[in-house]
C-alpha cells in the first residue's frame, strides 16, 4: 500500500490450532468452518482525514440511579438531596459529508473518544402540596338535600415522581329543611351568542318565505317520539357564503331533514336551513347590491362618475339576471328612482334660492374662494370616518336555548313550559380584521454625512391602516419600522466634526487658597506660590484641518459655540493649579571694616580727594537682579588718600643696642605692600608710601622686672568720630616677675600696663548711593525700527521693540538725607538707564455670538408667561498692554417669537347615529316583538385630531394617544307606548358649601309630551334637587419635613468679579418644609385650595456654619540647638479653636501636647560664631608672700566670657552655654611667681597638631620663650614639651555628616506650592562632636551631596461643589410621597488640609399634596343568564373612580367620576378595559369546576436554602364543585397546571406541633413563609399526634404525659402510692413559717421521697402513704423544686452579706494634703479625630 491512504488496506494476523492444554498441533486436528479470519481490510489514516471525520455525539439517556445498576449499593431510606445517577449517551465516529458511520479507531487518530458516561443528581420527589380548606359555602339548596363544599389550592406541584395532589374539594351534604313543594327538576339553559351574521335582504326574505310555504305540508307529515326531546336551535350564523359549501351535502341534509316530522316547539325556521338552498343570492354579493345602488342614486351623474355609474348599473343588471321571476323588484326600483330624482330636483330649487339670499347680501363669495371651500370639502369628505377601512356592518347573532334535567340530560323545550322563553338574538357589528397597506418606501436616513466612528442614522418605513379592526376582528400589526442606516455614495459630505475649545487661563491667584483657610488673608498683596487658575470650555465646529490649540493669535481664530451636547468626548478642565515663583529677596553680606583712605580712582589720583570705603557682598540670587538690593558701597570722605601702603605683617625679636644681653632695644617690622583692599601687590607700588619704623623694645635683664607682650589691639569701639563718640583701641600687658630689691628696673605701676589709642577718628560723615526702582519701559525713539525683531526673540509672533527703563540716582548722607552728587564717589555711581523689551500689545479677542437658544418646547399652561431665548459670546483672550479692550455685552436676550404649541393627538369623537334593530324576519317570531321598536345597537366614527384641533392620521392616534374609542354601543329605540326621556342634566352651582340646594332636569321627548302616562311626575320625574354638599375641609401636616435649604442665588462673588468655582454660601438661615394635606369629613383627601393653603407649613431653620481649625500665627525661630555644627530650630502654633460642622481640619498636632503644632527644621551654627574671650591675667597673688623678694607661689585669675563673633571681632557678650565649654580657658591658674634672676618664660603656644592618621607613636609638642635671663647659678626650665597622640583624646579623626531633609520651606507670602527643602553637612569629629568646617575642608575631604532640593507642598483646596441643580420633577405625580430633588456634585475634591466635602449632596422637599384618583373596578356582579335559570351569560364590573394619598395604606374612596377626568381610563395600567365577559352559569345539579386559581409564587428546588439548580415553577388549579349528592360520579376532574418562572425563592416545610390536650395534638405542616400546607414534609419525620397510658389515666387533673405515664397538670402536683402509681393531683402547697400556738405545724410533715423507693407504710394506712414529689414522671426535677432552692441561696447570700458589713471595722478619714502651689493654665486638646 505504500503511503496511499483511506480504505481498501489490509491487516493479517497469524491463526494456528492450538490443543486445550496449549500446545500447537496440526490445522486438520481443528474444525475448518469455525476457523477465524487472518486478514481483514482495513483504513489508513491520513493527517487530511481531520477535515472528512469527527465523532457525533448522541443525547444523554434517563438519569439511572447507581443502586439499579448495582446491586450491592443499597438506596438510603430517607432522601434528603437526591440519588445519585448515572446518564449515558451513544457516541461514534462519522463522516461528516452524509454522517455515515465509520470506524472509532479513524477518529481517535485525532482526538480520543468522549465519555459515554456521567455522572447525575436525580432529585427527591416533591409530592404536590396544596393549602388549607377554604370556609364552607352555603348550601346548594335551600330546602331539601345539599351539598357544602370547601375548596384548596395547589401551591406546588408534583416533581421528580412525588405523590399526585388529593382531592382539592371537600363535600358535606345539608338539609336546611323540606321542601313545602315538588322540587322543579327541569330548568331553562342558554347556550353562547354565535357568531355575527348579516342580514338577509329582501330577496332572500322571499325566498325563504317561498321555501316555507312549499314545505309545510312536508314538515307536517312528520311524527314520532324523539320530536318531543330535540332541540330547538334558533337562529344559527353564516361563517362564509353558501356557494362555497358543498352542494351535495346541503342537498343530502335538506332530504333529511325532510323525512323528519316536525317538532312540537318550533316556531322559527332555523337559518342555516333557509341560507342553504340554491335560489338565495349570497350575503356579500346582496350586500354588494345595495351598496352599487346606493353608488348609482347618490353619485353626480358628470366626468369619471358617470363611467363608475355605468359599469354599477352593469354589475346590477348582472346580478339581476340571476333572478328573471322578480319583476316587482324592478318596478320597485323605478318607483324609488323616480321618487329621488323629485327629491333631488327639489333640494336643488332650494339650494338656487339661498345662493340668491346670499348673492343680494353680498356674502357670495367669488369662484376661487369656492374652488377653495370645495377643495377642502372634497378633503374633509375623504378624510371623514366612515369610508371603506372604517365600514362598520351591523348584523345579528344568536342563541340556543335548551331545557335540561337536574342529572344534565337534555330534555325537550315542553319540560320547561313553566318557564317564559329567553330572547334568542340581538345585534352586533360584523367583526373585520385589520387591513394594513404594503410597507412604503423607506425614508432618506436621518443621517446626512458620513461619519464611520460616529453613530449610525436612521431611516422608517411605514404603512397605513386600510381596515380598522371592527368586533372581534384581528387587531392591526405594527405600522411603522426603523432601522439602522448610513449614507452611501460619493456626494455625501464628511459629518461636521465638533471638538472642545477653550479661552486662555487667567492669571494665576492665591488669595483663592488664602481665602478658604482665613477670609482675612485673602485681602494680602504681594502674594505667591501655588494658586488657581481657571477658563471656560465650550464646544465649537471644528474641520479636519483645524489646529486644535489656541497657542497664538492665529490660531485662536473665533469659532461661534454651539450647544455643548454635540461635544462627545470628556471636557478639558476648567481650573488647575498654578504657581506664582515668590521673589527671593536681596540678601547682602555684613560690613566689612572701613579701608584706608584712598582715591576715588587710583588711575586719576590729580584730585586730592579722597575716600574710606568699606563694603558687602549679595550672597545669594534676587528675583529681579541686583536692581533690588540695597546699596553695597559707603564712603566716608578723607584727607591725604593713598592707593597702596605698607602692611607690619610681623616683627622680629627685641635685640638690645650696643649687642648687650639685655636691656633696650629695638624690634624692626616684616612689612608687605598692599592696595586698598588689602590685597598684596608689588612692593614697588608702594615707594611713595612711608615705610614703617622699627619699634622700640627692651630684653629684661636678672634684675629687672619681667612683663609679658602686649596683647593685640582691641577691635575699634566705634567705626567713626563725632562730637560725643570717638573711636579706641585698648591693649594690656601682665607682670611676669618683679625686679630685685636694688639695681632692677622696676615694674610699671598698674596704669602703665594698658594702651589706649584713637582709631577711626575720620568723622561719621558716610554717604552711599540710593537707586530707585525701575520706571515703565517706554519706546526708545532713538533705535530704528528695523531692530525690532530682536524683540521676537522670545518666540512671539507679535511685534515688539526694545525701549530705555530709567531710575533716579541720589546722593544720600547716612541718617540726614539727600545731599549733592558730589559727596559720593562719582566712580561708584549706579547706572540711570538700560534698555528693555517693550510688552506686545494684546487686543481682546470674542467668540461670535452663539446662535439663538430655543424658545421652550413645552406647551404653555395658562397666563402670559414669556418666554425667552438667549445668546452669548466669550472672552477667549483679555486685552494687555494696551489692547484694545473687550466689549461690554457678552449676552444677549430676546422674546420668543411664537408661543410654542403642544404636541401630542387625541381622538375625537362623532356623533352616534341612528339606532339599527335586529331585522324584523329574525325576531317576528318572538313574544311581544315589534316592529319598529326595541335593543339594537348604534355606530359612531371616530377622528383623530392634533391638540390644535387640526385633522391628523389616525395611525398617529394609535401610536401616540389613548386606546380607540368605542365604535359601538347598544341602544333602544323606545316604542310608541314607552315614555322618552332626555338623560339628566348637571346639577346646577351651589352658591357655597352646605347653603341652599341644587338641582338637575330632564324633559319628555316626541310624543311622550302628549301621553298621559308619562306626565306622572311621581314615575317620571323631571326634576332631582338635593341639599347642597355640605364639605368641611380640614388641613393637617403629613410626612416629615424636609432638608434645610438656603433661599437661592447664595453664590458668592469672588474678588475681581471672578466667580469662585465652588465658593457657595453653604450655611445660615434657610427653611424647610411639611406638605399639608387637605382633607374632606369623610377623611377624604381633595385639592389643598379647599383649605386655602398653599400646599406648605414653612419653618425657619439654620444650617450651621463650618468652622475650621483655628490656629495662632508662626512663633519666632528659636535658636539652633547647638551652637556648633548641625541641630535644629523650632517654630510652633498653638490650637485656638477646634473644627466643627465639617470644617477644615487641623494638621496632625503633637502627641504629647495636643494643642500646638511643631514645625522643626535642621540648622547649622558657625562653630566660630560664639568664641570664649580672655582678659589678661590678674596681678599675681602670692599666697607665702616673702616680702623681701616678692616671689613664690601665687594665684593669677582673669575674666573669661563667651561673645558673638562677628566679622570686626567679638562684640556682644552670650550666654555662656552657647561656647564650647572643653575649650574654655582657665580663669585662674595656682603657679609660681619668678624670683628675682630666676628665669622667666612666656605662656605656653598651643600645641601642634598631630600627624594624621593619628598613631600613637606620633607626638605634638609646645614651647615657651626666654623672656629674661637667669641670674647666675640659674637655670631655665625646658622651653618645649611634648606629649605622645592619642585617638579622641588630643588627636581626632575628621568625617562629614548629613542631616535629613527637612520640611517643605516656602516663602512668607505662599500658603503652597513649590519649595526648597535643605539639609546641613556637618563636620564630625571621631568622638562624636562637631567642630568647625574647617577642620574638614582643610583635609580635603570629598562633599559629594546637595544641599538643597526643589519640593512642592501641596496646596490646601477646599470641596468645590457645583451649584445645585434645577428641581427634578416630583417622583410622584399624586400622593404624599412626593419629593422634589436637587442634587449636586463635586468639582474638585479636597486636597491636603482642605475643607471636606459635606456629606449632603442631595436635597428634597415635598411636592404639593394632590390627591390620587383612579379608576378602579368594581367586584365582579354575579354571573347571570339572561332569560334562563342556567347556561351561558354574562357578569359585570363597573368602573368608578377612586381616591386615595397614594401610601396604599388609606383604603381608596369613591368620589364622583369628573374627579378622574384628567386621569386617563386605564385600570392598573391597563387601558384596555373589560365591563363585562363571558361566563357560565351552572345549572341546578350540576358538577362544575371552579375558576383558574392565580398562579402560586415561583418556588425553586432547594435543599437546606441551597438552589439544586434545577429551575424553578409555579402552579394554578381549578377545583370541582358539586351542587347534587346524585351527580358526584359526573363530576369532571380537577386541574392543575405548572409552568417555569424566573426570580423564584427557597421554602422550606417544617412539621409543627400544637399542646397536648389529653392523649392528643394538632400535627401540621408548615411552610417557611408562615403558611400551613398539606404535603412538602418528609412523613418519616412526622411527629405522634396521639399517645395513650396504660391503664388510662383518669384521676382528676391527671395527663398522659410524653414519657407515658400518668402525670398532673400545670400547677397540680403528683400524689404517688407506693407502687409509683398515681394516687390523686394536688395543689403545689405553699410554704408557712408556724408561729408561737400555732398547732397547724403539727398537722403533719412534708417530706420528699424517692419515687423509686417509698418510704415503710405508717401503721393503719398499709400501701397507702403519700408524699410530695421532687421528680416528675420523666424523672426530671420538677419547677417548683428550682424556684425553692433559688429562694435559699438568695436568702444566705443576703445573711453573709449583712454579717460582714456588721463586722467590719470603719476606715480612719484621710486629711487631704492642699497643695497650695497654682498650677499653670494650659490650653487642652482632647484629640477629636476630626482636627
Amino acid at each position: 500500500m505504500g503511503s496511499e491512504c483511506g480504505p481498501g488496506g489490509s491487516q493479517s494476523r497469524a491463526v494456528w490450532c492450538a490443543h486445550s492444554e496449549g500446545w500447537t498441533t496440526l490445522h486438520t486436528n481443528c474444525d475448518q468452518s469455525q476457523r477465524p479470519n487472518n486478514q481483514q481490510g482495513c483504513f489508513r489514516v491520513c493527517d487530511w482525514h481531520k477535515e472528512l471525520y469527527d465523532w457525533q455525539l448522541g443525547a444523554w439517556n434517563q438519569c439511572v440511579p447507581i443502586s439499579m445498576r448495582n446491586s450491592g449499593v443499597q438506596r438510603p431510606a430517607v432522601c434528603t438531596r437526591g440519588d445519585e445517577g448515572i446518564q449515558t449517551r451513544e457516541v461514534g465516529c462519522v463522516k461528516k459529508s452524509d454522517a455515515e458511520p465509520a470506524e472509532d479507531a479513524i477518529c481517535e487518530y485525532f482526538e480520543p473518544k468522549p465519555r459515554l458516561e456521567q455522572a447525575c443528581l436525580i432529585p427527591c420527589p416533591r409530592d404536590c402540596v396544596v393549602s388549607e380548606y377554604g370556609p364552607w359555602t352555603s348550601c346548594s339548596k335551600t330546602c331539601g338535600l345539599g351539598l357544602q363544599n370547601r375548596i384548596r389550592s395547589v401551591l406546588a406541584p408534583p416533581l421528580f415522581g412525588g405523590s399526585a395532589c388529593p382531592n382539592l374539594t371537600e363535600f358535606q351534604t345539608c338539609h336546611l329543611g323540606h321542601c313545602s313543594g315538588e322540587e322543579s327538576l327541569y330548568s331553562l339553559r342558554v347556550g353562547p351568542w354565535g357568531p355575527c351574521s348579516v342580514p338577509l335582504l329582501r330577496q332572500a326574505r322571499q325566498a325563504v318565505k317561498a321555501f316555507r310555504d312549499t314545505d309545510k305540508p312536508r314538515r307536517g307529515e312528520r311524527t314520532g317520539k324523539d320530536g318531543d326531546r330535540e332541540d330547538v336551535k334558533l337562529a344559527k350564523d353564516i361563517d362564509r357564503p353558501p356557494r362555497n359549501r358543498d352542494r351535495q351535502g346541503r342537498k343530502e341534509k335538506l332530504a333529511k331533514d325532510e323525512a323528519k316530522p316536525p317538532k312540537a316547539a318550533d316556531k322559527v325556521l332555523k337559518e342555516s336551513e333557509i341560507l342553504q338552498t340554491d335560489d338565495i343570492l349570497p350575503t356579500l354579493e346582496t350586500v354588494e347590491t345595495d351598496k352599487l345602488e346606493r353608488e348609482v342614486e347618490k353619485r353626480p351623474k358628470e366626468g369619471k362618475v358617470k363611467n363608475k355609474k355605468d359599469k354599477a348599473k352593469r354589475k346590477l343588471a348582472k346580478l339581476a339576471n340571476r333572478n328573471p321571476d322578480r319583476p316587482s323588484r324592478q318596478a320597485d326600483k323605478a318607483k324609488r328612482k323616480a321618487k329621488k330624482a323629485k327629491n333631488k330636483e327639489k333640494r336643488e330649487k332650494m339650494r338656487e334660492r339661498a345662493q340668491e339670499r346670499l348673492k343680494d347680501k353680498g356674502k357670495l363669495k367669488d369662484p376661487e374662494t369656492s374652488e377653495l371651500i370645495k377643495k377642502k370639502r372634497t378633503r374633509n369628505r375623504q378624510n371623514r370616518p366612515g369610508g371603506k377601512s372604517w365600514a362598520l356592518q351591523i348584523g345579528y347573532q344568536t342563541r340556543e336555548v335548551n331545557c335540561v334535567h337536574k342529572s344534565g340530560e337534555v330534555e325537550a323545550l315542553s319540560f320547561c313550559a313553566d318557564a317564559s322563553l329567553p330572547v334568542t338574538y340581538q345585534a352586533c357589528v360584523i367583526s373585520k380584521d385589520c387591513e394594513v397597506t404594503e410597507w412604503a418606501e423607506w425614508s432618506a436616513c436621518s443621517k446626512e454625512c458620513y461619519d464611520p466612528n460616529g453613530p449610525k442614522g436612521e431611516r422608517t418605513r411605514i404603512r397605513k391602516v386600510t381596515q380598522f379592526p371592527v368586533g372581534q376582528g384581528a387587531g392591526c400589526p405594527e405600522l411603522e419600522e426603523k432601522e439602522e442606516c448610513t449614507p452611501q455614495g460619493d456626494k455625501v459630505p464628511p459629518c461636521v466634526v465638533y471638538s472642545w475649545k477653550n479661552t486662555e487661563w487667567t492669571e494665576c491667584r492665591v488669595d483663592v487658597l488664602l481665602s478658604q483657610q482665613d477670609r482675612r488673608r485673602g485681602n494680602q498683596t504681594g502674594l505667591c506660590g501655588g494658586g488657581v487658575q481657571s477658563r471656560e470650555v465650550y464646544c465649537v465646529q471644528s474641520s479636519a484641518d483645524a489646529t486644535p490649540n489656541l497657542g497664538s493669535l492665529r490660531s485662536k481664530e473665533a469659532l461661534r459655540p454651539v450647544d455643548s451636547d454635540l461635544c462627545l468626548g470628556v471636557p478639558p478642565n476648567t481650573t488647575q493649579f498654578c504657581h506664582i515663583s515668590c521673589p527671593v529677596e536681596c540678601e547682602v553680606s555684613a560690613w566689612s571694616a572701613w579701608g584706608p583712605c584712598t582715591y576715588e580712582n587710583c588711575q586719576d589720583q590729580v584730585a586730592k580727594k579722597g575716600f574710606k570705603l568699606r563694603k558687602r557682598r549679595i550672597v545669594n540670587d534676587p528675583t529681579g537682579g541686583m536692581g533690588n538690593c540695597p546699596h553695597l558701597v559707603e564712603a566716608i570722605p578723607c584727607e591725604d588718600p593713598g592707593c597702596y601702603d605698607w602692611l607690619v605683617v610681623t616683627l622680629d625679636q627685641c635685640v638690645p643696642d650696643n649687642e648687650a644681653a639685655c636691656g633696650p632695644g629695638t624690634q624692626n617690622p616684616q612689612v608687605q605692600c598692599v592696595n586698598s583692599d588689602g590685597e598684596f601687590v608689588e612692593r614697588q607700588l608702594c615707594r611713595d608710601a612711608i615705610l614703617p619704623m622699627p619699634a622700640i623694645c627692651e630684653v629684661p635683664c636678672p634684675k629687672d622686672c619681667a612683663l609679658s607682650p602686649w596683647t593685640p589691639w582691641t577691635l575699634c569701639s566705634n567705626t567713626c568720630s563725632g562730637k560725643s563718640t570717638e573711636g579706641k583701641q585698648t591693649r594690656a600687658r601682665s607682670i611676669l616677675a618683679y625686679n630685685a630689691g636694688e639695681g632692677g628696673i622696676q615694674c610699671p605701676n598698674i596704669s602703665s600696663l594698658q594702651e589706649v589709642r584713637i582709631c577711626n577718628d575720620h568723622p561719621c560723615t558716610v554717604y552711599h548711593w540710593q537707586t530707585g526702582p525701575w520706571g515703565q519701559c517706554i519706546e526708545d525713539s532713538s533705535i530704528p525700527a528695523g531692530n525690532t525683531s530682536v524683540g521676537r526673540a522670545r518666540g512671539d509672533d507679535n511685534s515688539c521693540s526694545i525701549g530705555m527703563q530709567t531710575r533716579k540716582v541720589i546722593c544720600v548722607r547716612v541718617n540726614v538725607g539727600q545731599v549733592p552728587p558730589k559727596k559720593c564717589p562719582e566712580s561708584l555711581r549706579p547706572d540711570t538707564v538700560r534698555p528693555c523689551l517693550l510688552p506686545c500689545k494684546r487686543d481682546c479677542i470674542v467668540t461670535p455670538y452663539s446662535d439663538w437658544s430655543p424658545c421652550p418646547s413645552a406647551c404653555q399652561t395658562g397666563g402670559n408667561v414669556k418666554r425667552k431665548q438667549s445668546r452669548k459670546r466669550l472672552v477667549i483672550q483679555y486685552p494687555a498692554n494696551g489692547g484694545q479692550d473687550c466689549p461690554e455685552l457678552l449676552t444677549q436676550e430676546r422674546e420668543c417669537d411664537a408661543p410654542s404649541v403642544c404636541s401630542g393627538y387625541r381622538w375625537k369623537t362623532h356623533k352616534w347615529r341612528r339606532c339599527q334593530l335586529v331585522p324584523w324576519t329574525v325576531r317576528q317570531d318572538s313574544p311581544g316583538a315589534q316592529e319598529t321598536c326595541g335593543p339594537g345597537l348604534q355606530v359612531r366614527a371616530v377622528s383623530c385630531r392634533k391638540q390644535d384641533g387640526g385633522q391628523a392620521d389616525v395611525e398617529a392616534c394609535l401610536k401616540h394617544s389613548s386606546p380607540m374609542p368605542a365604535l359601538t354601543q347598544p341602544c333602544q329605540v323606545p316604542c310608541q307606548e314607552d315614555c322618552q326621556l332626555s338623560t339628566w342634566s348637571k346639577f346646577s352651582s351651589c352658591s357655597a358649601d352646605c347653603v341652599g340646594v341644587r338641582s338637575r332636569k330632564r324633559v319628555l321627548i316626541g310624543k311622550s309630551k302628549k301621553r298621559e302616562q308619562c306626565k306622572n311626575h311621581q314615575a317620571y320625574p323631571l326634576s332631582d334637587t338635593q341639599y347642597c354638599p355640605c364639605n368641611k375641609y380640614n388641613a393637617q401636616p403629613v410626612g416629615n419635613w424636609s432638608d434645610c435649604i438656603l433661599p437661592e442665588g447664595g453664590r458668592v462673588e469672588g474678588q475681581l468679579g471672578m466667580k469662585v468655582q465652588g465658593d457657595i454660601r453653604e450655611c445660615g438661615q434657610g427653611y424647610r418644609y411639611q406638605a399639608m394635606g387637605c382633607y374632606d369629613q369623610d377623611n377624604r383627601m381633595v385639592e389643598t385650595s379647599r383649605c386655602n393653603s398653599h400646599g406648605y407649613i414653612e419653618e425657619a431653620c439654620i444650617i450651621p456654619c463650618p468652622s475650621d481649625c483655628k490656629l495662632s500665627e508662626w512663633s519666632n525661630w528659636s535658636r539652633c540647638s547647638k551652637s556648633c555644627g548641625s541641630g535644629v530650630k523650632v517654630r510652633s502654633k498653638w490650637l485656638r479653636e477646634k473644627p466643627y460642622n465639617g470644617g477644615r481640619p487641623c494638621p496632625k498636632l503633637d502627641h504629647v501636647n495636643q494643642a500646638q503644632v511643631y514645625e522643626v527644621v535642621p540648622c547649622l551654627s558657625d562653630c566660630g560664631q560664639y568664641v570664649w574671650v580672655s582678659e589678661p591675667w590678674s596681678v599675681w597673688k602670692v599666697s607665702n608672700v616673702d616680702l623681701k623678694d616678692n616671689c613664690g607661689e601665687g594665684v593669677q585669675t582673669r575674666k573669661v566670657r563667651c561673645m558673638l563673633n562677628t566679622i570686626d571681632g567679638p562684640l556682644e557678650q552670650v550666654e555662656d552655654y552657647l561656647c564650647d565649654p572643653e575649650e574654655m580657658p582657665l580663669g585662674a591658674r595656682n603657679s609660681r611667681l619668678p624670683c628675682p634672676e630666676d628665669c622667666v618664660l612666656s605662656d605656653w603656644s598651643d600645641w601642634s597638631p598631630c600627624a594624621l592618621p593619628c598613631n600613637s607613636s606620633s607626638s605634638r609638642q609646645r614651647s615657651a620663650s626666654l623672656l629674661r635671663q637667669p641670674g647666675e647659678s640659674r637655670q631655665c626650665s625646658s622651653t618645649t614639651e611634648t606629649e605622645p597622640c592619642k585617638l579622641n583624646a588630643n588627636c581626632f579623626h575628621y568625617s562629614y555628616n548629613i542631616t535629613d531633609w527637612s520640611t517643605c520651606q516656602l516663602s512668607d507670602r505662599a500658603v503652597c506650592g513649590s519649595g526648597i527643602k535643605t539639609r546641613m553637612l556637618d563636620c564630625v569629629r571621631s568622638d562624636g562632636k562637631s567642630v568647625d568646617l574647617n577642620f574638614c575642608r582643610e583635609l580635603g575631604l570629598e562633599r559629594k551631596w546637595s544641599m538643597n532640593a526643589s519640593c512642592v507642598v501641596e496646596c490646601p483646596v477646599n470641596c468645590q461643589l457645583s451649584e445645585w441643580s434645577s428641581w427634578s420633577k416630583c417622583t410622584h405625580t399624586c400622593g404624599l410621597a412626593g419629593k422634589l430633588w436637587r442634587r449636586r456634585t463635586v468639582v474638585q475634591a479636597p486636597q491636603g488640609d482642605g475643607r471636606p466635602c459635606p456629606s449632603q449632596m442631595e436635597q428634597w422637599k415635598p411636592c404639593p399634596v394632590r390627591p390620587c384618583y383612579s379608576w378602579r373596578y368594581s367586584a365582579w356582579s354575579q354571573c347571570k343568564a339572561e332569560g334562563a335559570v342556567c347556561g351561558e351569560g354574562l357578569r359585570f364590573r363597573n368602573v368608578s373612580c377612586f381616591v386615595s394619598d397614594g401610601s396604599g395604606q388609606q383604603e381608596l374612596s369613591l368620589v364622583d367620576d369628573e374627579l378622574c377626568g384628567d386621569v386617563d381610563f386605564a385600570v392598573d395600567g391597563d387601558a384596555n378595559v373589560t365591563l363585562e365577559e363571558d361566563c357560565t352559569v351552572p345549572c341546578p345539579g350540576e358538577c362544575y369546576l371552579t375558576e383558574w386559581t392565580a398562579w402560586s409564587p415561583c418556588q425553586l428546588s432547594c435543599v437546606g436554602g441551597e438552589d439544586l439548580g434545577l429551575g424553578s415553577v409555579q402552579v394554578r388549579s381549578r377545583a370541582v364543585v358539586a351542587q347534587d349528592p346524585e351527580n358526584l360520579l359526573q363530576c369532571p376532574e380537577q386541574e392543575h397546571e405548572a409552568r417555569p418562572c424566573t426570580e423564584g425563592q427557597c421554602l422550606d416545610y417544617k412539621w409543627r406541633t400544637g399542646p397536648w390536650r389529653g392523649s392528643s395534638r394538632q400535627v401540621w405542616c408548615e411552610r417557611s413563609d408562615s403558611l400551613n400546607v398539606t404535603g412538602g414534609c418528609p412523613l418519616s419525620s412526622q411527629p405522634t399526634s396521639d399517645r395513650s397510658c396504660n391503664p388510662p389515666c383518669t384521676k382528676a387533673r391527671s395527663v398522659c404525659t410524653e414519657a407515658g405515664v400518668c402525670g398532673c397538670e400545670e400547677g397540680y402536683t403528683e400524689v404517688m402510692t407506693s407502687d409509683g402509681v398515681l394516687d390523686q393531683c394536688t395543689v403545689i402547697p405553699v410554704l408557712e413559717i408556724p408561729t408561737a400556738g400555732d398547732n397547724k405545724a403539727d398537722v403533719k410533715t412534708i417530706r420528699a421521697f424517692n419515687p423509686t423507693q417509698p418510704a415503710a407504710s405508717s401503721p393503719g394506712r398499709a400501701g397507702r402513704t403519700w408524699f410530695l414529689q421532687p421528680f416528675g414522671p420523666d424523672g426530671k426535677l420538677k419547677t417548683w423544686v428550682y424556684g425553692v432552692a433559688a429562694g435559699a441561696f438568695v436568702l444566705l447570700v443576703f445573711i453573709i452579706s449583712m454579717t460582714y458589713l456588721a463586722c467590719k471595722k470603719p476606715k480612719k478619714p484621710q486629711r487631704r494634703q492642699m497643695n497650695n502651689r497654682l498650677k499653670p493654665l494650659t490650653l487642652a486638646y482632647d484629640g477629636d479625630a476630626d482636627m
